[in-house]
This record gives structure tokens, sequence and C-alpha cells, in this order.
């Protein structure tokens, strides 16, 4: 009731609540945070100590009563009070100003394709104890496709790859509807597994993981380089590697190359192109069509992988594209349907715990 009288008191909110980095916009301002999604708490007490930021610089130099987590795996709610928490600092973030008159925001989050109604509404719940007014939830596939303009309430096929944290969520996406998903628990967090076991497999080194996703962004590729490419971007061939010998227990450093790491994330990069060949093969036919002239577009932070739209191109045979500022598509195209609420209500998820805005 408020809002309707007050409206430019309503500071509206979307949220990017991502498994490894969470991203707000507000509604009229843009994009006013992007910080990991880590919670640091003392396990003692239950207080939490530190979140974001602060707390991903915890991570792995904290005493064994305080830990510093992650409350949410693979895109859903894990530790709801930690979620809840994590929520608030958000919103309150967002908020910025305190009026006497100032309403609780309405929130738009994005979350991965085939969740079910109960991790929905863990989502929901949280956001509403940590101080939202109404709760709306958008795929993140197609939150990702508004945020990089693609024309999806048009009867044609768009074809999106969005590569986060945990998740790599593919859809085709036409007249304002999903007509295919597939999602896969294959993405960033597990590439720097795969360079943790790499390193253990290959030089009996134990490195963390902060250690292991420098290399992935520093050295990692899909596909080879070529060397003009190198020169331009600049591209690292070989780095350091740091960590403890599990043989020796010593500290030591090693450097590796990036036909290295690239052979350590061979495997997860296979799975996520054989995953998009079958959502391709389950397209119908009229949109295939589409797609084949506009091509794949790849968004997130697994989208910058060096050659990895190279590699699908090449085994898809389809025109693949890294869309503008991928990492902050999710969050820029929640902000469009804030902006325009009315017009693109239609492509928020359905769900009964759903209230309609005033």
């Amino acid at each position: 009731m408020l809002a309707r009288f007050f409206p430019k008191f309503s500071e509206d909110i979307a949220i990017d609540l991502g498994t490894a980095n969470s991203r707000v916009y507000v509604r009229g301002r843009g994009i006013i945070t992007q910080e990991p999604s880590v919670v640091a708490i003392n396990k003692k007490t239950g207080q939490i100590l530190a979140i974001g930021d602060e707390a991903k610089r915890m991570v792995g130099r904290t005493p064994s009563h305080i830990v510093a987590t992650r409350p949410l795996i693979a895109g859903v709610v894990s530790d709801f009070e930690a979620t809840e928490q994590m929520l608030r600092y958000f919103i309150e973030k967002a908020r910025g100003r305190k009026f006497l008159l100032n309403p609780r925001p309405r929130v738009i989050i994005g979350i991965p394709c085939r969740v079910t109604e109960v991790e929905k509404k863990a989502v929901i719940d949280a956001a509403k104890n940590a101080g939202a007014r109404y709760v709306f939830l958008i795929e993140e596939p197609m939150s990702a496709a508004i945020g990089a303009r693609l024309p999806v309430q048009e009867p044609g096929g768009n074809f999106i790859v969005d590569i986060g944290g945990g998740t790599t969520d593919i859809a085709v996406i036409s007249l304002g509807g999903i007509v295919l998903e597939r999602g896969i628990k294959i993405a960033g967090d597990k590439l720097n597994q795969d360079i943790i076991h790499f390193a253990q497999e290959e030089y009996k080194l134990l490195i963390g993981e902060r250690t292991a996703e420098a290399i992935k962004i520093g050295i990692g590729s899909a596909y080879p380089q070529k060397e003009n490419s190198r020169k331009k971007d600049e591209v690292l061939r070989e780095m350091a590697m740091r960590g403890r010998n599990l043989v020796t227990g010593l500290p030591e450093e090693i450097a590796v190359s990036e036909e290295d790491i690239r052979r350590a994330l061979e495997k997860s990069v296979r799975q996520i192109v054989s995953e998009i060949k079958t959502a391709i093969e389950e397209t119908p036919p009229e949109l295939l069509a589409d797609i084949m002239k506009s091509g794949i577009q790849l968004a997130g932070g697994g989208a910058l992988l060096r050659g990895l739209n190279t590699l699908i191109q090449k085994e898809t045979k389809i025109p693949t594209k890294i869309i503008e500022d991928p990492m902050t598509a999710v969050v820029r195209g929640g902000g469009m349907v804030l902006e325009n609420l009315d017009e693109l209500q239609e492509v928020l998820v359905e769900t009964e715990y759903l209230e309609p805005p005033k």
C-alpha cells in the first residue's frame, strides 16, 4: 500500500544469488555490488562474523571454530539461516538510505533451471525473512538472455548457455518462455576441483581452491590458443603453482603450463559440450533453424574460459558467441525485468508461492 503512494521510496532489487558470487541491482541505480557468496560463522556461538568479500578473505585462514562457508550448493539453498543473513546483508546494502516511510522492497532472484518447489520456497522464505516485501523468481538462463538483450518475446529460437559457479544451465527460449532446458552440476567450481585433483595426482602437491581458481583464470583454456591471439590478449603460457608437497610435507612451487591445465579441465569441459549437443538434438527443427542463424550465446563466468566458444562452435557447427559482460548478464536481466515488470511479468517462474505485485 505504501509503495503505491510513495513509489519513489521503494527501492526494488534484483539479485543474482550465485553459488560462487552474488550481484545486486537496484531499480533506477543499476548494479551496486558484486561479492562472493560466502558467510563466516562462529561455530561456538552461531554468530555471523562476516559476509561477502570480508568472509572470502577468511577462507583457509581461520581457527577451527570459525568456518567460512557457502550457503548455496549448485545454486540451491543448503544453509537456510546463512542464506537469510546473506540476503539481509545484500538487501540492507541495496537500500542504503533509511527513511521513516521507506517500504520493504520487491525482490527478483535468479534461480537455476529444474529446481523443485521446495527449493523455490526456501529461496522465497529466506528473502522474505531478510526483509523483502514480495519475492519473484526468474530462471537464470532466461534472465541472462534478457540481460544480453536477446529477442526472447519474439517467435524465434534463442539458445543460451549460462555457466556459473555451481551449475551450467542450457535453455532454448521463444515467445517469452523456455521451450527446452537442461542443467548439469559441472561449472566453475568443478573446474577448480579438477585443477586441485590434477596437482595431487600429477605432482603430489596439495593446493587450495583460491590457488586453483587463480590458475584457471590465469592460464586455463578449453581449446589451444593461436599464437597471435596470445600476444593480443597477453595470455600467460606458464604459471607458478604453490602448495604443500604431500610426500615431504614441505612447501613447494611448480611451474604449470597452459597445456597442463587444459588437460586437467578436459573431462569437465567435454561434459558441458556434450550436454549442449544433447540440447541441440532435442530442439524443435524450426527453432534450430533460427539458432543456426543467431548462434549459441554464452553467459556466466565460465564463458570466459579461453577457447570455450571456439570448442563449442567446432563441436556443434553453430556460431558461438560470448555475450557482452557475461558475468553480470543474469543480474542485468533481472534488473530489466524490474524496470519493466508489467511487460515482462510472463518471464517469471510460475509458482503457487509467488504473490502478485501491488
